[in-house]
């Protein structure tokens, strides 16, 4: 047990040194003037989501697509926006949905990306359509120099609480770092 310890200590510290020594010759993933681009498969509610889903319950089938896009204005600090679409399957008028997203993500120590942005959904002919302050955090795995797996969890403050519902999100994050 000891030795799988510290096997797993010189692991993470080793990809922890390795990601500030890229960044330090400016070759990391991270860095200024690179751009990112996310694609998320969202566990739990999907308001607001740029992410991908699909759900199949009682015979009704959900499903929702989108990505997101960033530009790193500085080492480690990427501006983002998201856009997605999804149906809820049902054949009542304002089935369909359209998602925005704008905000920016800070990867701390280019590890750990943490990120805080509006999020709404744009429902046909619904008066109220949800709006939210989404905060996430999480973990990059840089599998490559321009590919990440970044698994996180995110909150959801709603900013109308009449009408729709705080929410919590799990997601499984794929990044292109170019």
């Amino acid at each position: 047990m000891k030795k799988v310890m510290v096997a797993l200590v010189v692991l993470v510290s080793s990809n922890l040194i390795s990601a500030q020594d890229k960044k330090g010759t400016g070759d990391g993933q991270t860095v200024k003037d690179k751009w990112l681009i996310e694609a998320n498969t969202g566990f739990g509610s999907g308001v607001g989501t740029t992410s991908f889903g699909l759900v199949s319950e009682d015979g009704t089938t959900s499903w929702n697509v989108g990505a997101e896009a960033g530009y790193f204005v500085i080492d480690d600090l990427a501006l983002k926006v998201g856009l997605g679409y999804g149906d809820d399957g049902s054949d009542l008028e304002g089935s369909s949905a359209f998602a925005y997203k704008i905000g920016a993500k800070y990867y701390i120590v280019s590890q750990f990306p943490v990120e805080l942005s509006y999020n709404g959904v744009s429902i046909k002919d619904y008066d109220e359509n949800p709006s939210y302050v989404g905060f996430q955090a999480g973990y990059a795995w840089f599998l490559s120099s321009t590919v990440s797996l970044e698994p996180g969890i995110r909150y959801n403050l709603s900013l109308n609480n009449d009408f729709y519902d705080d929410a919590l999100q799990f997601n499984i994050g794929f990044a292109l770092h170019f």
